[in-house]
C-alpha cells in the first residue's frame, strides 16, 4: 500500500461528523452484557465470554461510527464460523463483514480469518479452532485494515468507484454500528473495545488518489464472485523479501504461495534444509509449497517431510533423453533435437512418466522448447492432447495454468475439464515481477473454470 498522511484525532466522548452523530470510544463488551447489545438465537454470557452459538447474533445498540479502531478478543469453537460487520444496521444487512473462520476442512477454503469478504478474500488463517487471537479492524476515511495478533493481513483503499455485484452492493463504507455473527457452529468474544477516530478530508482525497480502479481490475471481480485469488506459484527470486511479497499482496488482493526450489543442485537439497525452511516460514502469510525439482526428488526428500508443505508440484522439464542426457527444455543448449515430431513425442512420453511421481500438481505444463514452442498448437495434436489428459486424470493430479509461459492452451485446458481435472493459477516468476495472473483469468473465462475446479491445498500452521 502506498504510504499516505492521516491526520487523525482520537476522540474519548461523542463527536458530529457529515454522517450524523457517533458514538464515542471506549468499552463495548467487558465481560457482562451491560445492555450494549441486542442478542438473537442461542446467545450467552458466562465468565466474562459473549458465546454467540450456532445462527446467533449480538448488535451494538444505538452507536454510529464511521472512523474507528475497534479491537477484540476471540476464538472459535468446534469450527464456528461467522463475521464481524461494522457500518452496518440493526439486521447486519449493509456495510463490510471481517470473517471469523478458522476451520481448515471447509470447502470455502478461501474466505478465512481476516478476510475482508468479497473484497478481500484471505487463503490462510494465522490461528487455530479453539485459540484465543486478537482482531483489530480499523477504518479511516476510505482505508480499511484488518490485523490478527497485530500483523496487518488486509488493506484496502475503498475507491470513488467501487465494483461490486450482487450480494454485495451492500459493501461499501458508510456509517454504522457493529454486528458479532455465528453463522454455524461457535465463537466466543471477549474484551471488546473501540477508539473514535476522525480523519480529515485531505487525508481522504490522498487516499482516493492512491486507491485503484475496480471498474477495470480482474482481482477484484475474481473475489466479487467469491472465486479463490491465489497465486499458487511464487518465487523468492530477484531479491523479492518476504515483506515485500507480503505487501504486494495485501496492495493488489493476491494471495500467494511461496514455493522453494528442491532437489539436487538446488538451494534446499534434504530434509534438514527442508524443516529450516518451514520454521522460518510458518508464521508468514503465506501458503508454503514445495518445487519438487528433477527426476530424484522423491528419494532425495522423505514423504514425511515433503507432507509438511501445503502441496508439492514438479514439472516435465528435467529428463534423460533416449541417449542418456540429462535434459532441461528450457536451457537450449541442454536439448538435442534432431527430428521433431519425434521429440515431442519423446516429451509426450516423458511427461506421462512424472505424473506417475507423488506430487500434487504439475506445473509449467506442457512446455516445449525453442524452437518448438513456435508451433504449440501444431505439435499437441488431438492424439498427443488426449494422451496427455488421460495421463493427468489417472494421476489425481491439479493441472497448472501458467501465467509466465501462457501454458497450456485453451484446447488443452477444456478437455482437461472435462475429465475432472482440477486447476490451479501459477506465475513461476523468474524475478520480481508478478502480474497479476492474466493469462490463468484469461483461461478461467474462456473455459467457463469455476471455485469448484480449483485445487484445495493441505493447508497447515
Amino acid at each position: 500500500m502506498k504510504t499516505l498522511v492521516f491526520s487523525i484525532v482520537i476522540v474519548a466522548a461523542t463527536f458530529l461528523t457529515g454522517c450524523g452523530q457517533s458514538s464515542g470510544s471506549g468499552v463495548l463488551f467487558d465481560g457482562t452484557d451491560g445492555g450494549r447489545w441486542t442478542t438473537t438465537g442461542g446467545a450467552t454470557v458466562a465468565d466474562g465470554v459473549l458465546a454467540l452459538h450456532d445462527g446467533a447474533t449480538a448488535v451494538l445498540k444505538s452507536a454510529k461510527y464511521k472512523d474507528f479502531e475497534l479491537e477484540m478478543v476471540l476464538r472459535t469453537v468446534s469450527a464456528g464460523k461467522g463475521y464481524v460487520a461494522f457500518h452496518t444496521d440493526a439486521a447486519a444487512g449493509k456495510g463490510y463483514r471481517v470473517a471469523v473462520n478458522n476451520d481448515r476442512t471447509d470447502d470455502v477454503w478461501w474466505k478465512m480469518t481476516g478476510s475482508l469478504l468479497s473484497v478481500r478474500n484471505l487463503t490462510k488463517s494465522f490461528v487455530r479452532d479453539g485459540d484465543w487471537f486478537t482482531m483489530t479492524v480499523r477504518v479511516e476515511g476510505q482505508a480499511v485494515t484488518v490485523s490478527i495478533n497485530g500483523s496487518p493481513v488486509v488493506e484496502y483503499i475503498e475507491p470513488t468507484a467501487p465494483y461490486r455485484v450482487a450480494p454485495n452492493e451492500a459493501a461499501l463504507l458508510s456509517a454504522g454500528t457493529f454486528a458479532l455473527v455465528s453463522e454455524s457452529g461457535d465463537i466466543e468474544f471477549k474484551n471488546i473495545s473501540v477508539i473514535a477516530l476522525q480523519t480529515d478530508e485531505a487525508a481522504v482525497q490522498s487516499q482516493l488518489a492512491a486507491a485503484g480502479d475496480e471498474q477495470n481490475d480482474d482481482i477484484i471481480r475474481l473475489h466479487q464472485e467469491d472465486f479463490p485469488v491465489l497465486d499458487y506459484h511464487v518465487h523468492l527470486k530477484g531479491g523479492l523479501t518476504e515483506a515485500e511479497l507480503a505487501q504486494m499482496s495485501r496492495d493488489v488482493g493476491i494471495n500467494y504461495a511461496i514455493a522453494p526450489n528442491c532437489g539436487i543442485g538446488f538451494p534446499i537439497t534434504d530434509d534438514a534444509g527442508v524443516l529450516a525452511f518451514l520454521d522460518s516460514m510458518r508464521s508468514q502469510p503465506f501458503i508454503l509449497a514445495m518445487q519438487a525439482e528433477g527426476r530424484e526428488w522423491v528419494v532425495t526428500f522423505s514423504q514425511a517431510v515433503r507432507d509438511e508443505f501445503d502441496y508439492v508440484f514438479t514439472d516435465a522439464l528435467t529428463f534423460t533423453d533416449d541417449k542418456g542426457r540429462r535434459t532441461r527444455l528450457w536451457m537450449p543448449d541442454e536439448v538435442w533435437i534432431e527430428d521433431q515430431q519425434k521429440y515431442m513425442d519423446l516429451i509426450v512420453d516423458r511427461i506421462c512418466q512424472v505424473l506417475q511421481e507423488p506430487a500434487d500438481i504439475y506445473v509449467n505444463p506442457c512446455f516445449l522448447p525453442e524452437p518448438m514452442d513456435k508451433k504449440y498448437d501444431e505439435f499437441w495434436t488431438e492424439e498427443r492432447m488426449n494422451k496427455f489428459v488421460d495421463a493427468m486424470a489417472k494421476s489425481g493430479e491439479a493441472l497448472e495454468i501458467n501465467a509466465r509461459y501462457k501454458i497450456p492452451n485453451k484446447a488443452i485446458i477444456q478437455k482437461a475439464k472435462a475429465a475432472g481435472v482440477k486447476f490451479t493459477f501459477g506465475t513461476n516468476n523468474g524475478m520480481r515481477d508478478l502480474g497479476k495472473l492474466e493469462y490463468c483469468i484469461e483461461m478461467k473465462n474462456a473455459c467457463g473454470i469455476t471455485a469448484q475446479d480449483m485445487y484445495k491445498p493441505k493447508i497447515k500452521i
